[in-house]
């Protein structure tokens, strides 16, 4: 696998090795030992997974204090433009964001470590998102900045009136509201 370093330190673009053939394909979609070597050790206790439908978009998510979250997360059908915003208020690169297509072609992968908001637009007629995480959802830690924050400047690729999103998100507070981390 590749490790690509992005503009904010910690977080990482991860293109696996994929062997084709006339079969189909054989991936590599985790191996401890060799994210230890590039990103460092994570224990990752829960596997998740959505199916959603073109202009859903889910975010921008986190969970705060103890139950924040690092995040592998990858897409197995259909295409999304993942994001992950730092909320680290001591960080250089607070309220910027990395932006990353992840398909099922292009087999990537997104590392989004603990500190940032993260969610996804699908941009498929369909989607199958997966993701491990290293610390247990908690409902009453769970927190969101507003996907559509002009502050944050995110260049979402479709109208915002085709944007489907839950009611929580839209209620979202905007960064500079929201109960983010040191």
């Amino acid at each position: 696998m590749e490790y690509i370093k992005t503009e904010i330190a910690g977080v990482f673009i991860i293109e696996p090795r994929v062997f084709n053939d006339a079969r189909g394909y054989f991936m590599e979609a985790w191996k401890e030992a060799e994210f230890n070597e590039h990103i460092g050790p994570v224990k990752f206790i829960q596997d998740n997974e959505s199916k959603s439908s073109y202009g859903v978009l889910r975010g921008l998510h986190y969970q705060k204090g103890a139950y924040s979250q690092a995040k592998l997360v990858r897409v197995i059908k259909g295409r999304v433009l993942d994001v992950a915003v730092d909320i680290r208020k001591s960080s250089p690169t607070f309220g910027k964001h990395v932006m990353v297509e992840l398909s099922e072609d292009n087999k990537r992968q997104f590392f989004i470590p603990r500190g940032f908001a993260h969610g996804f637009l699908v941009l498929s007629e369909e989607a199958i998102f997966t993701y491990k995480v290293d610390n247990p959802y908690m409902p009453s830690q769970e927190a969101g900045v507003r996907w559509n924050d002009p502050e944050l400047a995110i260049e979402w690729p479709i109208d915002p009136a085709v944007v489907q999103t839950s009611e929580k998100d839209l209620k979202q507070p905007l960064l500079k509201e929201a109960e983010i981390f040191e």
